[in-house]
């Protein structure tokens, strides 16, 4: 039962990750956010706290990136499915 929860966190993770990296590889991202968004990726990527406090601390971040006025709408609607994707796990 637990390795069951523990891989479903772990394919959330995967796919918030692709989302996010997806963002910051696009070309017709504003600059300034794909920097945000590549940041928060190497922070996601760093193993030193477990996969559910990474997850809440990018959401958090995320959060403050979306309130930037200049984000072109089709980019925030991703930010908010990575979101989504990254609350759906749990310890």
């Amino acid at each position: 039962m637990m390795s069951s929860k523990k891989s479903q966190n772990e394919g959330s993770f995967n796919t918030a990750l692709e989302t996010l990296n997806h963002i910051a590889s696009n070309p017709s991202t504003p600059k300034n956010i794909r920097k945000s968004i590549s940041d928060l990726v190497n922070e996601l990527k760093n193993e030193q706290f477990s996969i559910s406090v990474r997850a809440a601390n990018a959401i958090s971040q995320l959060d403050d990136i979306t309130q930037d006025p200049n984000m072109p709408s089709y980019v925030r609607v991703t930010l908010w499915q990575a979101v989504s994707t990254l609350e759906s796990i749990r310890e």
